[in-house]
């Protein structure tokens, strides 16, 4: 079944797309809940005004992410773990305290945008990538540092 996209849908298309899905997933969900509408001329010609205001919309927030990104280039975070004597944490550093840090520093980054293979799990400095969005990327200095006795 062909179907015009009124919204952007991951996995999917963006809006203004012509989609050739199964009639089910038409019917049950993308139709109900006002994500797409049959393919005719006065549809096509509505979303496409749509979709020119959200690639102005897009722009904008492109442009905000960049400026994020060199203000992100400039920043570092220092993480206080402990660890034992070899720089080994008991614990890791994962996304979340990463994310949880820079948000400290008015710097709004989400969870999910932080990319680590995986969890750092000792003492030193690593370049940890921001993902901002398809074309914004950062990196940013993280320092693991052993936390002080009490």
């Amino acid at each position: 079944m062909e179907l015009l996209l009124k919204q952007n849908i991951e996995h999917l298309g963006r809006i203004g797309d012509v989609v050739v899905v199964r009639p089910g997933y038409a019917r049950n969900y993308l139709l109900p809940k006002g994500l797409a509408v049959a393919v005719t001329k006065s549809n096509v010609v509505e979303i496409e005004a749509a979709r020119a205001a959200a690639l102005a919309e897009e722009l904008g927030r492109v442009q905000g992410y960049k400026d994020l990104a060199a203000k992100l280039a400039e920043a570092s975070v220092t993480l206080e773990s402990k660890a034992n004597d070899e720089g080994h944490l008991f614990g890791s550093v994962t996304t979340a305290n990463i994310a949880a840090a820079l948000r400290e520093k008015d710097l709004p980054v989400e969870e999910r945008q932080v990319r680590l293979e995986q969890p750092i799990k000792e003492i030193g400095v690593f370049d940890v990538l921001i993902h901002l969005h398809t074309d914004v990327e950062a990196t940013i200095k993280v320092w693991v540092v052993q936390q002080k006795p009490q």
